[in-house]
């Protein structure tokens, strides 16, 4: 029942910023941003909880931040100093617990969004 949609994909030079957003319906304790770039499995990029606690992959620490605003249902991607390496389609999940091993992955019943398509070229 929690429906979840992206927004805010672009084509930006190398350097660019971009702020990618999701407004969700339905309450789930734990989110995060995920993305596949061509030929490679999808990963997770960045986690939030309920309790605001954060999470992130090696390969976005200190240039991206994940943000929530719950009383407008929405989760922030905060991207800067983007690189070709990052264009991928992005896509937002929710769930109550996610697992965070080599793979992210949820516990339980979890939720997609349809994705949004960020491409980083000179």
């Amino acid at each position: 029942q929690v429906q979840l949609k992206e927004s805010g994909g672009a084509s930006v030079q190398p350097g660019g910023s971009l702020r990618l957003s999701c407004t969700y319906s339905g309450y789930t304790y734990s989110k995060a941003w995920f993305r596949q770039a061509p030929g490679k499995e999808r990963e997770g990029v960045a986690a939030i909880n309920g309790a605001d606690a954060t999470w992130y992959a090696d390969s976005a620490k200190g240039r991206f931040t994940i943000a929530q605003e719950n009383a407008k249902n929405t989760l922030y991607l905060y991207m800067n100093n983007l690189k070709p390496s990052d264009t991928a389609i992005y896509y937002c999940a929710a769930g109550e617990e996610l697992k965070m091993a080599e793979r992210w992955s949820f516990e339980g019943r979890h939720y997609w969004g349809q994705g949004t398509q960020v491409t980083v070229s000179s």
